[in-house]
């Protein structure tokens, strides 16, 4: 059971890149979690996710001296969901319509966190090299965070820097 977890339902058996079609796979899930219940259950399950990704990755990796096989996909789920929270906040505050999934937010948010996993910036790099499973999914936790606040200033930059530019070119 710990390995199909940690697979994502064996998702993490796919090659190439099994990162990316973890992440990719989590996308369609978190627009359904948001369908269903907005941003709280998107919330709710990305912190339900993460401790029973902490155990199976815990339970996958006992014994084994590589800390983070690339079957493990857990964490890319958790991350990339992480990454999505402004785009299903925004869209929960504002009351759109829960089953819609804004085609450039998603993008972003996918395009971002694979970006920041897979070059391990500063603390993304440090938890990386906790070797334990704890910091196996704490590394995408603060990817996603890294991607979550890129999406949120790109779409802050869209939505708000356009009405910006629009006054300016009023006044000029």
């Amino acid at each position: 059971m710990s390995r199909f977890i940690a697979t994502v339902g064996y998702i993490g058996l796919l090659r190439p890149a099994p990162g990316t079609w973890g992440s990719a796979a989590a996308i369609p899930m978190a627009w359904v979690l948001h369908g269903l219940g907005g941003f709280p259950l998107l919330a709710a399950a990305t912190v339900l996710v993460f401790a029973l990704g902490w155990w199976a990755t815990a339970r996958a990796t006992a014994g084994k001296d590589d800390h983070d096989p690339s079957e493990i996909v857990i964490d890319e789920v958790v991350g990339q969901w992480i990454a999505l929270f402004p785009l299903s906040a925004g869209m929960w505050w504002m009351g759109a319509d829960a089953w819609v999934f804004p085609y450039p937010g998603w993008v972003t948010a996918f395009l971002m966190f694979r970006l920041f996993d897979i070059w391990k910036p500063g603390p993304v790099g440090w938890a990386d090299r906790r070797n334990d499973a704890f910091g196996v999914m704490l590394d995408d936790v603060i990817a996603g965070v890294l991607a979550a606040l890129v999406v949120f200033l790109a779409a802050g930059f869209a939505h708000w820097g356009a009405t910006i530019w629009e006054y300016i070119l009023w006044i000029i």
